[in-house]
């Protein structure tokens, strides 16, 4: 690829990535285009459809999430790996508004774009669900999918305006409902949110 298509390219994907932030994976492309102040064209030429540009964005995160389950596999005691991945997987999937519904559809479709990425990552997880389940940490009856799943709706707690500050309290007790150690997801700030 020449010089000047890939910093178009690079280009095109920073602003999809502030867009999506924004108004969620549903964007749409045309306005991804006249943000980027690129023709429909030259997009599509690039990404020929949403799911391309969105695999070619999310990628890299998806990368970097499975690299850190390794990361943490090999630095950390099993019950806190898990529970700072899974910290960070939910931060993470917050920041894209929708992809979640895109990333458990992906995991089914062999044909999507984003499958082989959504794969690696849930395999990430449940290594080291798998790993803190060994060490009498986690509780046996669930896998990496119910993990995923988990993700999911704990990053979607994050949406409604309601619900948000009650996110990092219910984030805590999934994860000591996860985990069978005494303790081993107490955070400070724990403590649940005022309100009804």
């Amino acid at each position: 690829m020449r010089a000047d298509a890939r910093k178009n390219r690079d280009h095109v994907l920073a602003v999809a990535g502030t867009a999506i932030t924004e108004q969620g994976v549903d964007v749409s492309l045309r306005d991804v285009a006249r943000r980027a102040d690129v023709g429909l064209a030259t997009l599509l030429r690039h990404f020929p459809t949403r799911e391309a540009l969105l695999e070619a964005l999310l990628r890299t995160s998806f990368d970097e999430m499975t690299a850190q389950a390794g990361e943490l596999d090999a630095s950390s005691s099993p019950e806190d790996a898990l529970v700072s991945w899974l910290r960070d997987c939910v931060a993470w999937t917050t920041e894209y508004r929708g992809v979640t519904v895109l990333m458990a559809a992906a995991i089914e479709d062999t044909e999507s774009a984003l499958h082989a990425s959504c794969v690696t990552l849930r395999a990430a997880g449940a290594r080291l669900l798998a790993r803190a389940q060994a060490a009498g940490a986690a509780r046996t009856d669930i896998d990496g999918t119910d993990l995923f799943a988990l993700v999911a709706a704990l990053a979607w707690l994050s949406d409604p305006p309601a619900l948000a500050p009650r996110a990092d309290h219910l984030f805590d007790v999934v994860a000591s409902a996860i985990m069978t150690s005494a303790g081993s997801t107490d955070t400070p700030g724990g403590t649940p949110p005022s309100g009804p």
